[in-house]
């Protein structure tokens, strides 16, 4: 099956391209790029540009996979934005993938995981992990009295400085592509974890600066 992905939640995105098979293996054509702060005006006109490269149209795309969060709530609603467009025309499932689950799977340690990311305002956002395993939910806190359990998987510089000084086990890794939520995404497909194109929402964990200013 052919399956887009795509990641529009941090400061640069990208789109990528992958030939599914039953069996859970995806074989990864091509991930293209995205510049940030032009995602509204690259996403579905790169989308044509990697079908059009690879000889495809959007009729044949059997799937979608999309970052969901955390992230921009910019970034995160133009992905979004486009995926139901798309899914909602070609009629064909998505899979939505947590950011955080995406820098869990990156890594190389074993046992309790807690991937982090930089949340901005020195706040991370934060989930635990065991043998690959979600054991929270996901939440946002302070970076300064969090205290993370088991290794902390990072790909972003700032945080990784900040609990190196800390004396807690650390794995910095490439921040994930969407390479990454394309076999993610599969995956959920495959076991039935699909929403639909109405009930597709991004996962911002913290509430949005409009929200915080009217409600208590």
């Amino acid at each position: 099956m052919l399956l887009l992905a795509a990641d529009t939640s941090g400061k640069n995105g990208s789109i990528a391209l992958a030939q599914c098979e039953p069996g859970g293996a995806c074989d990864v054509l091509e991930v293209s790029p995205l510049q940030g702060g032009t995602f509204s005006a690259q996403l579905i006109p790169q989308i044509a540009a990697l079908l059009a490269r690879h000889g495809f149209s959007k009729k044949d795309i059997g799937g979608f996979a999309v970052a969901s969060g955390p992230g921009s709530f910019t970034g995160l609603r133009v992905g979004l934005a486009g995926i139901k467009a798309l899914a909602e025309v070609t009629g064909k499932p998505i899979a939505a993938v947590s950011l955080l689950e995406a820098v869990a799977s990156m890594s190389r340690s074993h046992g309790k995981l807690t991937p982090v990311l930089d949340a901005g305002r020195r706040e991370v956002y934060f989930a635990e992990y065991e043998n690959g395993e979600l054991t929270s939910s996901e939440q946002v806190t302070s970076q300064d009295n969090f205290t993370p359990s088991g290794t902390v998987v990072t790909p972003d510089g700032n945080v990784a400085d900040f609990f190196r000084t800390k004396d807690i086990p650390l794995e910095q890794i490439e921040r994930p592509q969407s390479d990454v939520i394309a076999s993610l995404g599969w995956g959920k497909i495959l076991s039935g974890s699909i929403v639909t194109s109405e009930a597709l929402d991004a996962n911002y964990v913290r509430r949005t600066d409009a929200e915080i200013l009217i409600k208590p």
